[in-house]
């Protein structure tokens, strides 16, 4: 999985927040438009997405309304629309934060670090059915102990850290097997089979690993 996806079509700019981001140890990907940027998180996912609002075709307002349909992954709007209307709309669509262009770097890099600390860098997830421990890679169920392989652990994990929210099929496997992995799409299934057999009261009637039919699946409490 990418760290950041910046959505920019001015390519020079983009072309140095990426330099500035790689020396700060974070991978990048850059994209100009948001069908391209829907398109890449569908496939790949990311940790974080830098999005500006005027880019052709579906504007920056779009992609965070349809990454917000399907995932919780932080969102900073990075945008010349400085109007308090364009803010808001920003942030009632889902975003994390919205800065205004031109920006200072250090602040800019500030918030992404910000970021990172408080969403990726918490050891644990309990929600009152499950406590995942990351750093310990343990799952309990109550008292008890869950044993889970590598994947079925990452997969949990991912769908936790988006709880409540439909996770494309797509996007779970790509993140979870990676997107050029040699592994058949029918994994994610079958991996989402183990993890209702093990955390499930009823795994014939899942009512925490649900599945949305022609879509994905969604992690509910």
């Amino acid at each position: 999985m990418t760290d950041i996806i910046i959505v920019e079509d001015q390519k020079e700019m983009a072309g140095l927040l990426c330099d500035f981001l790689q020396a700060e140890g974070y991978s990048t990907a850059q994209v100009t438009s948001g069908e391209e940027a829907l398109h890449l998180f569908e496939k790949e996912g990311a940790r974080l997405v830098i999005l500006d609002v005027m880019l052709p075709g579906t504007d920056g307002f779009g992609v965070c309304k349809k990454i917000r349909e399907s995932a919780n992954t932080p969102i900073l709007i990075v945008s010349a629309k400085n109007e308090k209307q364009d803010k808001l709309n920003g942030l009632i669509l889902g975003a994390d934060d919205y800065i205004e262009k031109p920006y200072d770097i250090d602040i800019l890099l500030a918030k992404i670090k910000g970021i990172f600390a408080r969403r990726y860098h918490s050891e644990t997830l309990s929600d009152g059915f499950l406590k995942l421990d990351k750093s310990k890679r343990t799952v309990y169920k109550g008292e008890a102990l869950i044993d889970l392989n590598q994947k079925e652990f990452d997969l949990l994990c991912l769908l936790m850290e988006n709880s409540g929210k439909t996770m494309g099929k797509e996007l779970l496997f790509n993140t979870i097997w990676g997107f050029d992995s040699f592994s058949e799409p029918q994994t994610l299934t079958v991996h989402i089979k183990w993890l209702r057999q093990k955390i499930e009261d009823d795994p014939k009637k899942p009512v925490h690993i649900v599945t949305v039919w022609g879509v994905g699946y969604r992690y509910e409490v």
